[in-house]
Protein backbone atom coordinates (compact mmCIF):
# COMPACT_ATOMS: atom_id res chain seq x y z
CA UNK A 1 0.00 0.00 0.00
CA UNK A 2 1.36 3.40 -0.94
CA UNK A 3 1.99 5.99 1.76
CA UNK A 4 -0.25 8.42 -0.13
CA UNK A 5 -3.15 5.95 0.05
CA UNK A 6 -2.69 5.68 3.82
CA UNK A 7 -2.83 9.49 4.13
CA UNK A 8 -5.96 9.62 1.96
CA UNK A 9 -7.64 6.88 4.01
CA UNK A 10 -6.87 8.72 7.26
CA UNK A 11 -8.13 11.99 5.75
CA UNK A 12 -11.38 10.37 4.57
CA UNK A 13 -11.90 8.77 7.96
CA UNK A 14 -11.31 12.02 9.80
CA UNK A 15 -13.77 13.94 7.61
CA UNK A 16 -16.40 11.20 7.77
CA UNK A 17 -16.17 11.00 11.56
CA UNK A 18 -16.17 14.76 12.18
CA UNK A 19 -19.51 16.22 13.21
CA UNK A 20 -18.31 19.82 13.10
CA UNK A 21 -16.58 21.46 10.20
CA UNK A 22 -12.84 20.81 10.47
CA UNK A 23 -10.66 23.27 8.64
CA UNK A 24 -7.79 22.04 6.51
CA UNK A 25 -5.51 23.48 9.18
CA UNK A 26 -7.22 21.33 11.85
CA UNK A 27 -6.98 18.27 9.61
CA UNK A 28 -3.31 19.05 9.00
CA UNK A 29 -2.66 19.16 12.74
CA UNK A 30 -4.66 16.03 13.58
CA UNK A 31 -3.09 13.93 10.82
CA UNK A 32 0.41 15.38 11.19
CA UNK A 33 0.49 16.35 7.51
CA UNK A 34 1.49 19.67 6.02
CA UNK A 35 -1.32 22.10 5.25
CA UNK A 36 -0.29 22.13 1.58
CA UNK A 37 -0.50 18.34 1.38
CA UNK A 38 -3.98 18.31 2.97
CA UNK A 39 -5.07 21.00 0.49
CA UNK A 40 -3.67 19.01 -2.46
CA UNK A 41 -5.36 15.81 -1.32
CA UNK A 42 -8.69 17.57 -0.77
CA UNK A 43 -8.64 19.16 -4.22
CA UNK A 44 -7.77 15.81 -5.81
CA UNK A 45 -10.49 13.97 -3.88
CA UNK A 46 -13.12 16.56 -4.80
CA UNK A 47 -12.06 16.47 -8.49
CA UNK A 48 -12.34 12.66 -8.51
CA UNK A 49 -15.86 12.89 -7.09
CA UNK A 50 -15.09 11.36 -3.70
CA UNK A 51 -16.27 14.45 -1.80
CA UNK A 52 -18.94 17.08 -2.28
CA UNK A 53 -18.19 20.55 -1.01
CA UNK A 54 -20.75 22.80 0.62
CA UNK A 55 -19.88 26.41 1.48
CA UNK A 56 -20.77 27.39 5.02
CA UNK A 57 -20.89 30.77 6.76
CA UNK A 58 -17.64 32.42 7.88
CA UNK A 59 -15.66 31.33 4.81
CA UNK A 60 -15.73 27.66 5.78
CA UNK A 61 -16.55 24.63 3.70
CA UNK A 62 -18.00 21.27 4.67
CA UNK A 63 -16.90 18.12 2.89
CA UNK A 64 -19.30 15.21 2.41
CA UNK A 65 -18.22 11.76 1.30
CA UNK A 66 -20.09 10.74 -1.84
CA UNK A 67 -21.15 7.14 -2.57
CA UNK A 68 -18.11 6.96 -4.86
CA UNK A 69 -15.98 8.25 -1.99
CA UNK A 70 -17.41 5.69 0.43
CA UNK A 71 -16.61 2.92 -2.05
CA UNK A 72 -13.02 4.20 -2.42
CA UNK A 73 -12.65 4.45 1.35
CA UNK A 74 -13.88 0.84 1.70
CA UNK A 75 -11.35 -0.39 -0.88
CA UNK A 76 -8.54 1.52 0.83
CA UNK A 77 -9.59 0.08 4.20
CA UNK A 78 -9.42 -3.48 2.85
CA UNK A 79 -6.00 -2.77 1.29
CA UNK A 80 -4.77 -1.28 4.57
CA UNK A 81 -5.95 -4.30 6.56
CA UNK A 82 -4.21 -6.67 4.13
CA UNK A 83 -1.06 -4.56 4.33
CA UNK A 84 -1.19 -4.56 8.14
CA UNK A 85 -1.73 -8.31 8.41
CA UNK A 86 1.20 -8.94 6.04
CA UNK A 87 3.38 -6.52 8.02
CA UNK A 88 2.62 -8.30 11.30
CA UNK A 89 3.27 -11.71 9.73
CA UNK A 90 6.65 -10.50 8.49
CA UNK A 91 7.54 -9.04 11.88
CA UNK A 92 6.46 -12.26 13.61
CA UNK A 93 8.64 -14.35 11.29
CA UNK A 94 11.62 -12.04 11.83
CA UNK A 95 11.17 -12.10 15.60
CA UNK A 96 10.72 -15.85 15.86
CA UNK A 97 13.80 -16.41 13.69
CA UNK A 98 15.81 -13.98 15.81
CA UNK A 99 14.66 -15.56 19.09
CA UNK A 100 15.49 -19.04 17.75
CA UNK A 101 19.01 -17.83 16.87
CA UNK A 102 19.39 -16.41 20.36
CA UNK A 103 18.22 -19.63 22.00
CA UNK A 104 20.57 -21.67 19.83
CA UNK A 105 23.38 -19.40 21.03
CA UNK A 106 22.28 -20.28 24.61
CA UNK A 107 21.16 -16.75 25.41
CA UNK A 108 18.72 -16.53 28.31
CA UNK A 109 17.69 -12.88 28.58
CA UNK A 110 17.18 -9.97 26.25
CA UNK A 111 16.88 -6.23 26.72
CA UNK A 112 14.63 -4.39 24.27
CA UNK A 113 15.85 -1.07 22.90
CA UNK A 114 12.89 1.04 21.83
CA UNK A 115 9.29 0.97 23.04
CA UNK A 116 6.58 0.79 20.40
CA UNK A 117 4.53 -1.61 18.32
CA UNK A 118 7.49 -3.79 17.35
CA UNK A 119 8.53 -4.06 21.01
CA UNK A 120 4.98 -5.07 21.94
CA UNK A 121 5.00 -7.81 19.30
CA UNK A 122 8.47 -8.90 20.39
CA UNK A 123 7.26 -9.14 23.97
CA UNK A 124 4.30 -11.31 22.99
CA UNK A 125 6.37 -13.64 20.82
CA UNK A 126 9.15 -13.84 23.41
CA UNK A 127 6.66 -15.75 25.55
CA UNK A 128 6.78 -18.56 22.99
CA UNK A 129 10.44 -19.12 23.89
CA UNK A 130 12.39 -20.02 27.02
CA UNK A 131 14.04 -16.60 27.07
CA UNK A 132 13.05 -13.79 29.40
CA UNK A 133 12.81 -10.04 28.98
CA UNK A 134 15.27 -8.31 31.31
CA UNK A 135 13.85 -4.85 30.62
CA UNK A 136 13.17 -2.17 28.04
CA UNK A 137 15.24 0.91 27.30
CA UNK A 138 13.79 3.97 25.64
CA UNK A 139 15.16 7.22 27.01
CA UNK A 140 12.35 9.24 25.37
CA UNK A 141 9.67 7.18 27.16
CA UNK A 142 11.52 6.69 30.44
CA UNK A 143 9.08 6.12 33.33
CA UNK A 144 6.20 4.89 31.14
CA UNK A 145 4.76 1.41 31.58
CA UNK A 146 5.40 -1.44 29.18
CA UNK A 147 3.25 -4.39 30.20
CA UNK A 148 4.58 -5.23 33.71
CA UNK A 149 7.85 -3.38 33.08
CA UNK A 150 8.86 0.19 33.69
CA UNK A 151 10.60 1.72 30.66
CA UNK A 152 14.08 2.81 31.68
CA UNK A 153 16.71 5.16 30.33
CA UNK A 154 20.23 4.48 29.11
CA UNK A 155 21.45 3.77 32.66
CA UNK A 156 19.68 0.38 32.38
CA UNK A 157 22.39 -0.72 29.95
CA UNK A 158 24.90 -0.73 32.84
CA UNK A 159 23.20 -3.66 34.60
CA UNK A 160 24.59 -7.08 33.73
CA UNK A 161 21.39 -9.11 33.89
CA UNK A 162 20.92 -9.38 30.11
CA UNK A 163 22.68 -11.30 27.34
CA UNK A 164 21.63 -9.35 24.25
CA UNK A 165 20.06 -6.03 23.29
CA UNK A 166 17.40 -6.36 20.61
CA UNK A 167 16.59 -3.25 18.61
CA UNK A 168 12.81 -3.02 18.71
CA UNK A 169 12.59 0.36 17.06
CA UNK A 170 13.10 0.12 13.32
CA UNK A 171 13.22 3.83 12.50
CA UNK A 172 16.99 4.26 12.31
CA UNK A 173 18.90 1.13 13.25
CA UNK A 174 22.33 2.51 12.28
CA UNK A 175 21.87 5.48 14.60
CA UNK A 176 20.60 3.23 17.40
CA UNK A 177 23.58 0.88 17.05
CA UNK A 178 25.93 3.87 17.20
CA UNK A 179 24.16 5.14 20.34
CA UNK A 180 24.41 1.74 22.03
CA UNK A 181 28.09 1.36 21.17
CA UNK A 182 28.71 4.91 22.40
CA UNK A 183 26.97 3.96 25.68
CA UNK A 184 29.41 1.06 26.08
CA UNK A 185 27.47 -1.90 24.68
CA UNK A 186 29.69 -4.36 22.82
CA UNK A 187 28.49 -4.54 19.20
CA UNK A 188 28.46 -8.36 19.52
CA UNK A 189 25.69 -7.97 22.10
CA UNK A 190 23.42 -5.95 19.77
CA UNK A 191 20.86 -7.75 17.63
CA UNK A 192 18.84 -6.26 14.77
CA UNK A 193 15.77 -7.65 13.06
Amino acid sequence: MEKEDIHILRLMGEIEREEGIPSQRELSSRLDLSLGLVNTFMKRLVNKGYFKVKTMPKNRVKYFLTPKGLARKSRLTVEYLQYSVNFYKEVKNLLMKKFKEMEEADLKSVLFFGAGEVAELAYLYLHLTDMRLAGIVDDARKGDDFFEFNIEGFERLDQNDWDMVLLTCLDNTERDIDVLVEKGVDSERISVL
